[in-house]
């Protein structure tokens, strides 16, 4: 019997995958579960079928559903809360600004934003409740002052709210979309235009569902709009601009990755790879130097505007690209500068 098991960063949930034996018994799916899904009980098994998060075959099946040979099954487990202390740690910030209601940061990468499965310190809330005493973090809260998030190896903008105030007011903004978000990628390819717009439904992908993928109905997703404008032309790659209308996970990796245009060095989507180019050796080698220089995806939150919870003024904050997506593009218009003819 094929058996995965993953845990999912940004909904909190557990999942498991089972492919049945040819040789299984057929029995019903409660005690097959039971039988399968480490540290289980009948009422937490029970618990999950009744809530609909159990799946035969992409379908969703009751508790009298009798397994059967090649059968697919599927379940997530909604994780209980932490209930881990979140102590505060001494994290080098860089703060682009803050008053009594706000404080805007510059991200760096590699640091996940709030305590989840598997990043129980070091995140960006950790080095929050260090800094600013008045947010504060329980085992109720797990992800004090935060409106919005950005993925573990994405740089840029993010605000935090002080207070409960502000934390309503710009839940608000980003729920009526009012919120202005900016973003710079370097991606694969060249565009036939300077600008576009890319539609779909964001939802969980049926094969991976650590990955998010466009579907194209709502049953699947959430609507999702991303504006893109081209900024920079490196023959192989771009440089582009997104404004998001949504905040969907993952998406503005998973819609260029969706239109064939991955981001740059993007493990999940596609982008770690050569897929423009040339097959010479030099060329792969000046990739492969790139990839070494920038070993995440080339993905950063430059922007963000939207109006101060308090004052009601708008409030703008851009911030420059860190070095190592910088570097990158001082490699890129030197190679191309070097192989123009």
């Amino acid at each position: 019997m094929k058996s995965d098991i993953f845990y999912s960063e940004e909904e909190l949930h557990e999942h498991h995958s089972f492919t049945v034996d040819k040789n299984n018994e057929i029995i019903r799916i409660d005690k097959f579960l039971m039988l399968r899904v480490p540290n289980s009980t009948r009422s937490k098994i029970q618990k999950c079928i009744n809530s609909g998060n159990v799946f035969c075959n992409d379908k969703i099946i009751k508790s009298n559903y009798k397994v059967k040979p090649g059968d697919i099954i599927k379940l997530k487990f909604e994780f209980e809360p932490i209930n881990k202390e979140i102590i505060p740690e001494d994290i080098p910030l860089n703060v682009v600004f803050e008053d009594d209601s706000i404080v805007v940061i510059n991200k760096k990468s590699n640091m996940v934003v709030h305590p989840s499965y598997g990043h129980y310190s070091g995140t960006l809330v950790h080095a929050i409740l260090h800094r600013f005493k008045d947010i504060k973090g329980d085992l109720n809260n797990e992800r004090p002052g935060l409106v919005h998030r950005l993925d573990k190896n994405t740089t840029g903008l993010i605000v935090i709210a002080r207070n409960e105030i502000a934390l309503t007011n710009l839940s608000s903004q980003f729920s009526d979309r009012s919120i202005k978000r900016t973003y710079f990628a370097l991606v694969w390819g060249d565009f036939d235009k300077d600008k576009g717009t890319i539609t779909g439904f964001i939802g969980r992908d049926k094969k991976n569902r650590k990955k998010m993928k466009v579907y194209d109905s709502s049953d699947h997703g959430k609507q999702a709009i991303t504006h893109f404008e081209v900024i920079e032309r490196f023959r192989y790659v771009t440089l582009i601009k997104c404004n998001l209308e949504t905040g969907r996970t993952h998406q503005i990796r998973v819609h260029m990755s969706h239109i064939g245009h991955p981001i740059f060095n993007d493990n999940e989507y596609g982008g770690d790879k050569i897929l423009r180019g040339t097959t010479f050796s030099k060329y792969r080698q000046f990739i492969n130097n790139c990839f070494k220089i920038l070993p995440r995806q080339a993905l950063h939150a430059k922007l963000l505007s939207f109006l101060h919870p308090i004052t009601k003024k708008k409030v703008s904050f851009e911030c420059e690209l860190p070095d190592d997506f910088s570097n990158i593009l001082h490699k890129w218009r030197n190679y191309i500068k070097n192989h123009s003819n």
